[in-house]
């Protein structure tokens, strides 16, 4: 059997579905992180430039991808597509996840395979940046742990469901 690789997205969303604020993401949470690299390390992570400027560098030990029209980004484990289906054959040969923002989530939607979705509990006033809406009937759900001290945070996978 083929080995398929895993085109997924990472996203952490508040109650209420802010997942940014300012051009920030609006918490700060120790631990809340760790999914991120723990998933990522070693394998493609694709972004749209707002979101890569926001980061600043390249992360350490992934191939970034970042989409955009209107920059251009090259160099070691870096480099600029125009679309989400671009990023993806930009990959070739390890898992892809999409990290933001809301016009790499939307595009990338309809393509995932799986979402980990971090879901933060509480609410963000003023949020400004939004994870687009979905059929969560798309998808099979497995609720993880808790975590988190001040700030509780829920692990979430949605695994979209085999169509035979």
């Amino acid at each position: 059997m083929e080995n398929k690789r895993e085109i997924g997205l990472i996203v952490a969303r508040s109650e209420n579905n802010v997942i940014g604020k300012g051009g920030r993401i609006p918490w700060d949470i120790e631990g809340e992180l760790s999914q991120f690299k723990e998933l990522t390390m070693g394998n493609a992570v694709v972004m749209g430039r707002r979101t890569y400027e926001e980061i600043g560098h390249p992360l350490p030990g992934r191939r970034i991808i970042v989409v955009s029209g209107s920059s251009k980004y090259e160099g070691d484990n870096i480099c600029t597509v125009r679309s989400v289906e671009q990023a993806i054959k930009a990959a070739a040969g390890v898992n892809v996840y999409f990290a933001g923002g809301y016009g790499i989530y939307r595009d990338a939607l309809p393509l995932v395979d799986v979402m980990y979705i971090t879901e933060i509990h509480t609410v963000i006033e003023d949020g400004d940046a939004f994870f687009p809406e979905f059929d969560a009937g798309d998808f099979e759900v497995t609720i993880g742990e808790t975590c988190g001290d001040e700030i509780k945070y829920t692990r979430t996978v949605y695994r979209r469901k085999k169509l035979f």
